[in-house]
């Protein structure tokens, strides 16, 4: 009762009562809305406030901020790395395949190239693939893809688009071993082109180099002259390249001049060669193949 008392004896007979102030103040409020709405009365205040308030925004949304951009720099790093190592797997790729079009490409020379040397050639000739190469350095033998089911014999020649490569010594059925006249252990007669000087051909063990060891000192031979086969001995035909005079050495206290020659073809990069048929030999025969019903029609009769 002493505090209801004392509380309006400090209260001032002048204060409004509080629905006074209430109706007071949301009639004052209606009016700073509906004037601002139309002539935008509080509008610097406002940007006031909110240049005051901004502050107070971003150090509270700065932690979220932060998380926000490293979840996004993380995820953008993986994403990156992926995309990287996708394409230099695409890259590799692509250059794997460029080189085997590149393989392609220099085959498809090389074959057209052996092509135009097949119209010039009068025997009839089959193109081989060169297998494998021995392993021994002292031996220049190769092994190609047709046999004697192909009609390849002992001594054929072997030819490729720029001259003689060497001859068959072994036929087997579906392969056969050949020597390359680089061997040292081949010879080749052949006559310069030039005057129809004739001589032999020695290989030397080297791919790039022939020997021309019976030639004498006065021999009509120069650097340049073109050797080709002679035809002596029945195994090359004449008239194929075998060969570029390189060196004439001629030797007074010797009676042989030292004459070397460039053999024509690329011995140790020939990866197709051809087979030719001489005259004399069976050339091959294309033996027709049946089809099944034909078969089964024979048998029935």
């Amino acid at each position: 009762m002493a505090a209801s008392t004392s509380s309006k004896q400090h209260r001032s007979p002048y204060a409004p009562a509080l629905g006074f102030r209430l109706l007071l103040l949301a009639s004052l409020s209606i009016l700073l809305q509906y004037g601002d709405h139309r002539d935008n009365y509080l509008d610097t205040l406002r940007k006031a406030i909110d240049a005051t308030v901004y502050p107070l925004r971003v150090i509270v949304d700065a932690p979220v901020s932060v998380w926000r951009w490293f979840d996004e720099t993380t995820t953008s790093r993986n994403d990156l790395q992926i995309e990287n190592s996708r394409l230099k797997a695409e890259r590799l790729l692509t250059q794997a395949r460029l080189q085997r079009y590149a393989a392609l490409e220099a085959e498809n020379a090389r074959l057209r190239t052996m092509l135009e040397a097949r119209k010039q050639v009068r025997a009839q000739v089959r193109v081989a693939e060169i297998m494998s190469v021995s392993a021994n350095p002292f031996r220049h033998v190769i092994v190609v893809d047709k046999g004697t089911r192909d009609g390849v014999y002992n001594g054929q020649a072997l030819v490729d688009a720029d001259g003689i490569v060497g001859q068959v010594i072994e036929a087997g059925v579906a392969s056969a071993q050949c020597l390359l006249i680089s061997d040292p252990g081949h010879d080749l007669p052949v006559e310069v082109n030039r005057n129809g000087l004739r001589t032999i051909a020695r290989g030397t063990g080297g791919y790039n180099t022939l020997d021309l060891p019976f030639l004498p000192n006065n021999a009509n031979i120069e650097p340049g002259d073109l050797l080709v086969t002679s035809g002596l001995g029945g195994i090359f035909p004449a008239g194929y390249p075998v060969a570029v005079v390189e060196t004439v050495t001629r030797l007074p206290q010797e009676p042989f001049a030292s004459v070397t020659a460039r053999p024509s073809a690329a011995l140790n990069q020939v990866r197709e060669i051809m087979l030719i048929w001489s005259d004399d030999e069976q050339t091959p025969v294309e033996v027709p193949v049946k089809d099944a019903a034909a078969d089964e029609e024979e048998g029935n009769e």
